[in-house]
């Protein structure tokens, strides 16, 4: 195996752990700590969830170019995260917030340091996602 192939092996590896560690932290929220996800929070789990399987065939299958998918899954997530956390942090958006289901999208069940919530470790998830998916696409067309 050439130094190209094994790198882009590592970073869809990457990528992949990380989306199962986002999944089965999201799930330790709720079905651990109970805490019970809102709308929004809903909508990102949409776009995390199947990226564990979609990376995870892909490592199996050596498939690189599942990258492109899962850049657009990332970046619509991460839309989704980075409007959340603004719902959260930024007053302007708490109050002019539109309702969201009977969970309020502005609450905060985790508020670590002061400013690391549950959309903000989802945003981190899906910004690092994007970033080793653009770097395997990039590394792939080196490659050709």
């Amino acid at each position: 195996m050439n130094n190209n192939a094994k790198t882009l092996e590592n970073a869809l590896i990457g990528a992949w752990g990380i989306s199962l560690i986002a999944t089965l932290g999201s799930l330790y929220f709720s079905e651990i700590l109970k805490f019970i996800p809102c709308d929004l929070c809903w909508f990102q789990r949409i776009f995390m969830y199947p990226q564990v399987i979609l990376l995870g065939l892909a490592v199996i299958r050596k498939e690189y170019g599942i990258a492109r998918y899962s850049l657009a899954l990332s970046i619509i997530g991460g839309t989704i995260s980075l409007y959340h956390y603004a719902l959260q942090k930024i007053p302007f958006f708490q109050t002019h917030a539109i309702s969201c289901g009977r969970i309020p999208c502005t609450g905060q069940y985790i508020n670590w340091l002061g400013f690391i919530t549950i959309p903000f470790l989802a945003l981190v998830a899906f910004f690092l996602i994007s970033v080793l998916s653009i770097f395997i696409i990039h590394k792939e067309k080196e490659g050709k």
